[in-house]
């Protein structure tokens, strides 16, 4: 692999991102970092489950003790919350239906809510991915998805995806459905590999997403003979090296290092820092700006989680003042 001036700016990217999540922890008013790239343009974390839509899956969706538990609950209710990938339709759908289980679920009723919602000029998709909708005999796209659900949940495929033997098995069975392509079966993978459905290691299998392609070539030039997965194994194992190497102070997320997702992820959000900090240097995508704009959120938040089997740590949230609300803004993506 020959590198291009982007790939130190990838380590740099990874560890100053971090710094800037750890520094919001202790000082949630900030300035968080120095470097002006960060501060006007929106950038998710270095650990994808620490961004804050994955905050609010781990927390509200699959662990919260007052929900279901079982392996079609937590499917389900991870699969719902993912398709539109938006905490306010998550919340949207509580309210309108009460506490969001399996067997309790209205598709109809749902899909009416939706309806409303859309009519109304709510938003009710996250813009993070693009979410082709499957034909499935509906006018609406929500409707199909709805459809595509319970479509999954008849097939049975929670139990399917609890007795596979490995990451790239729950993988290749979520990728069998209409509408899903192999980057969005590998998030959904990653989602349901949060809870407590399986646990496999996030070392196991990566896919790389459009964005990562468009990074990796940024960061070699000779990115077109290399085999993006390879690639993105090879930061898992030199990032040590690569910090030390270049006097980046990272101390993983509380003591967890880099995985394949962390990595993948990081070559997406390098694409994008480029087109600024190294805009002479031509991806595959060859976009020039950084579209989404910084502007920073008041709210309260609560102590970062993740799956309890990675037997983390993270230090209590400096206090906000309890009359901001908690989950307000989507625009800020530090949590």
């Amino acid at each position: 692999m020959t590198p291009t001036e982007v790939y130190d700016t990838y380590w740099y990217l990874a560890a100053e991102r971090q710094a800037m999540y750890e520094r919001r922890l202790a000082d949630p008013s900030g300035p968080w970092t120095a470097d002006p790239v960060l501060r006007a343009h929106r950038f998710t974390n270095t650990y994808r489950a620490a961004d804050r839509v994955s905050q609010y899956l781990i927390r509200e969706v699959q662990y919260r003790a007052d929900r279901p538990d079982g392996p079609k609950d937590v499917f389900f209710r991870t699969l719902l919350f993912k398709l539109f990938n938006k905490v306010e339709t998550w919340e949207l759908l509580e309210r309108k239906l009460g506490p969001i289980s399996w067997q309790s679920f209205n598709t109809g009723e749902a899909s009416e809510a939706l309806d409303a919602a859309w009519a109304s000029g709510t938003r009710i998709y996250s813009a993070a991915y693009i979410m082709p909708a499957p034909a499935l005999g509906h006018a609406r796209k929500h409707a199909n998805h709805l459809a595509l659900l319970n479509a999954m949940m008849e097939d049975d495929l929670p139990s399917h995806i609890a007795a596979a033997p490995s990451l790239r098995a729950v993988y290749e069975l979520i990728l069998r459905y209409p509408g899903i392509g192999p980057f969005l079966a590998f998030q959904y993978t990653i989602d349901v590999n949060y809870s407590e459905m399986i646990a496999f290691d996030e070392d196991d299998f990566v896919v790389a997403g459009p964005g990562a392609l468009d990074g990796i070539a940024k960061c070699f030039s000779d990115a077109s003979r290399l085999d993006p997965a390879e690639v993105i194994q090879h930061m898992v194992d030199v990032q040590e090296r690569e910090f030390k190497r270049l006097d980046l102070d990272f101390g993983g997320l509380f003591g967890r290092r880099l995985h394949l997702i962390d990595c993948q992820n990081l070559f997406c959000e390098v694409s994008k820092y480029a087109r600024v900090a190294h805009p002479e240097v031509r991806g595959v995508n060859d976009r020039k700006r950084i579209k989404q704009t910084f502007r920073q959120a008041s709210r309260w938040t609560d102590t970062p989680m993740f799956p309890p089997r990675w037997r983390l740590d993270p230090p209590a949230l400096a206090s906000q003042p309890p009359s901001a609300p908690r989950w307000a803004g989507e625009q800020a993506l530090l949590f």
